[in-house]
């Protein structure tokens, strides 16, 4: 995106200092006032049945394939709209020409305002002709014209539907969130001239390092859950999709610790029909398997208007998100690109008020913010030329200090890279350790750490920013705090970790997270119906595990030797959150976070997904060094006092 001239605007919409335990009642306040403005399910069908008329296609593609197509135009009106387009691989249902959604845009505003709204089933899904590939690779050099990939169905469809449906404007958007936020960032590539606005929200980029997989470790519950349906094959065109396992319990740790070593999850319970989960199995490594999924490489020729979205919160597509916002600002600098962060789980700006998640409080409706300030002036200025919203290049929000902040970079350029070290007796500093040392655990792959307290089957979209206080208290978990700030500190941007560690195994992971630590005097909730004690709440920042086999090469792993000091480097995803004064900054590493993350032996085995077997899961004293030569540490960029407001205020700069 064309850089203007600096720009720091930050947007405080409530008072207030405190991340957590603001009272409930804003929240309610910000969620009735967003349902009163909103119809209810019925009344927006109604409309939308009133106002719209609905056509079913088949489309062609190049290589004679037809793609199923929902198309609803306006039935009353003069002018000519855009088309507003979404692919999806979940069904654009319901299916019949007589048959209805009850929402057609990212809101029910853009049903008022008018488009052409199109819904596709992708390749290989629901009604769709054709053969599914998860996360098609995309071919860059194409030998033939009737080659295919996610950009050219794309451009096929906007071709198609420019000649075959009437009241068009010559004007076409895409937006789509999680897996169809990766066919919106797939179909921009080489964009067709008619497309003029995009916006991947939660988007999918690599499922080596999305969803399923963070630095090589599998995020075990949310494959294993997802891919029991969603992966199963589909024999023909069919409306209807696939259900799921019956888990036969509430206890996902249980469930998950019972399957024992993961090639028993084959002959358990998925019977070898999910060919997909025989893909995750046996690539283990970033192999070209992998490699080809990647779209990053590929964000080029991209000549409409993007507008990528996420949240700080989002426990699937986090890095998705940052990812494709970088490598298409990177790889198109006179492309008009923007990146949104807000404090939202998985596509919480379209489900919830974003006032809240979990325990964690942001005082206000964030989401009403975001679509009435951001994505709803995009689309119009972009698709229907109203005026120009002059967006920045980032507007994120800023947890802790709960206010949206808008910046000319991201990362902020006036950031300034710091250092945070731990020390002795759970020290975490900005000095080097002036002393030798090193503190340890045993961690036990058959006793893991859990990484939430909560009873559930599958990955909790709370946890990013539960309590930690539980794990804090297990002898298999090392916490490190600083003391109590004195200041603001206002962490932005990217998070490194350089653990300096060893292990008696030749096998293991490492899990950093960030956490704000309240005060002890902080307040309870008022009501508070669960008796939640707020005082030296631990709120989780920021998170992320690394399989330690690959901390040199995702490609080619290697085992640790036993009892040597290693260095493993783990990127933590982007922050902006403000620890206020008053508060801590924390640090707990540990090896084990389960059943979020799949056990690692401690044994190092070739392929851990069909190799391990139960001998193979031995205990491990594991160390983190905390010397001068071995200085575990916490890289991270923090903002200058002078470039952040004071709390409360609305302020300009």
């Amino acid at each position: 995106m064309p850089h203007r001239s600096h720009l720091l605007i930050w947007i405080t919409l409530v008072a207030g200092t405190v991340a957590l335990a603001a009272s409930p009642t804003v929240a309610q306040s910000s969620a009735s006032q967003s349902s009163a403005s909103q119809p209810s399910a019925e009344e927006q069908a109604a409309y939308i049945r009133s106002h719209y008329t609905k056509y079913e296609y088949q489309i062609p593609m190049r290589d004679g394939v037809r793609l199923f197509t929902a198309v609803y135009v306006p039935s009353v009106g003069e002018e000519d709209v855009p088309i507003l387009m979404v692919r999806t691989p979940y069904s654009c249902s319901p299916y019949g020409a007589d048959q209805y959604r009850t929402r057609l845009g990212p809101h029910f505003q853009y049903a008022k305002d008018g488009y052409i709204f199109v819904f596709q089933d992708v390749r290989g899904k629901y009604m769709s002709e054709g053969t599914f590939v998860n996360m098609r690779p995309h071919v860059a050099e194409k030998t033939s014209k009737k080659e295919i990939d996610e950009s050219t169905d794309t451009y096929d469809t906007i071709g198609w539907l420019l000649g075959h449906v009437d009241g068009h404007n010559g004007r076409v958007g895409m937006w789509g969130i999680s897996y169809p936020g990766f066919y919106t960032a797939a179909g921009m590539i080489d964009s067709h001239p008619a497309l003029q606005a995009v916006s991947p929200q939660a988007p999918i980029a690599d499922w080596f390092w999305d969803d399923f997989h963070h630095h090589g470790a599998l995020f075990l519950p949310h494959g294993f859950n997802f891919l029991s349906s969603f992966g199963k094959s589909r024999p023909g065109p069919t409306t209807e999709g696939n259900d799921g396992i019956d888990h036969g319990t509430p206890d996902g740790y249980q469930f998950f610790l019972d399957m024992g070593p993961l090639k028993n999850a084959n002959e358990k319970y998925l019977k070898s029909e999910v060919a997909f989960w025989n893909d995750i199995c046996a690539h283990p490594n970033y192999d070209e398997f992998w490699q080809s999924r990647n779209l990053l490489p590929h964000l080029k020729n991209i000549h409409c208007a993007v507008l990528t979205v996420g949240g700080w919160f989002d426990a699937e597509d986090l890095y998705g998100a940052l990812k494709i916002y970088r490598d298409a600002e990177r790889n198109n600098p006179s492309t008009w690109n923007a990146l949104v962060m807000g404090p939202w789980a998985h596509g919480g700006w379209a489900s919830s008020d974003g006032s809240s998640l979990g325990n964690a409080q942001f005082g206000f409706n964030a989401s009403e913010w975001y679509r009435e300030n951001v994505e709803w002036p995009f689309f119009r200025h972009h698709l229907k030329g109203e005026k120009n919203p002059d967006l920045p290049e980032a507007t994120v929000f800023e947890t802790g200090a709960n206010r949206w902040r808008q910046f000319d970079h991201w990362p902020p350029a006036e950031a300034q890279a710091r250092t945070l070290y731990i020390g002795e007796d759970g020290a975490l500093g900005w000095s080097p350790p002036k002393t030798e040392g090193f503190d340890q655990y045993i961690s036990d792959p058959k006793h893991p750490v859990p990484f939430t307290e909560v009873i559930s089957k599958g990955m909790t979209r709370e946890y990013m920013t539960a309590d930690q206080r539980f794990a804090s208290r297990r002898p298999d978990v090392v916490t490190y705090q600083t003391e109590v700030l004195d200041e603001d500190v206002t962490l932005v941007g990217p998070i490194e970790a350089h653990l300096w560690v060893s292990t008696t195994g030749s096998a293991s992971d490492w899990v950093v997270k960030v956490i704000d630590v309240l005060p002890p005097d902080t307040k309870d909730p008022d009501p508070n119906p669960t008796d939640l004690r707020m005082g030296n709440y631990e709120m989780m920042i920021r998170s992320e595990v690394i399989r330690g086999r690959f901390r040199n090469s995702y490609e080619f792993p290697e085992p640790f030797t036993p009892n040597e000091p290693t260095l493993v480097k783990l990127e933590l995803q982007d922050v902006c959150h403000d620890f206020k004064r008053g508060h801590r900054i924390m640090i707990q590493i540990q090896s084990t976070w389960f059943p979020l993350v799949d056990r690692n032996p401690h044994r190092y085995v070739e392929n851990i997904y069909l190799g391990a077997t139960e001998e193979d899961f031995v205990v491990a004293m594991q160390r983190v060094h905390r010397s001068r030569e071995h200085p575990t540490q916490l890289r991270v960029s923090v903002l200058p006092s002078a470039d952040r407001p004071a709390g409360g205020e609305q302020s300009r700069k």
